[in-house]
């Protein structure tokens, strides 16, 4: 279990990842629908995840709601 607290809107992203993948993601805080479907499409490998989430921008923000998924990642890989 990955317990991680973004510099964004959404306060809290718990994910559970199993052997590499990861098997659900709960968000508290920001969009509602727009993390709802974040949680849904992103049960993938991380290093996947990992490619298609970091670096994505919310407007002149230097970072969003999957990017913070993406550095959250990345720190329980170690990078």
């Amino acid at each position: 279990i990955i317990d991680y607290q973004p510099g964004v809107c959404s306060r809290r992203m718990t994910l559970e990842v199993e052997e590499g993948v990861i098997r659900s993601i709960r968000i508290q805080g920001g969009c509602d629908g727009n993390l709802q479907g974040i949680s849904r499409l992103v049960e993938m490998e991380v290093s996947e995840a990992i490619r298609r989430l970091d670096g994505i921008r919310c407007g002149g923000k230097p970072t969003s709601c999957p990017d913070q998924l993406a550095q959250a990642l990345k720190q329980y890989k170690g990078e």
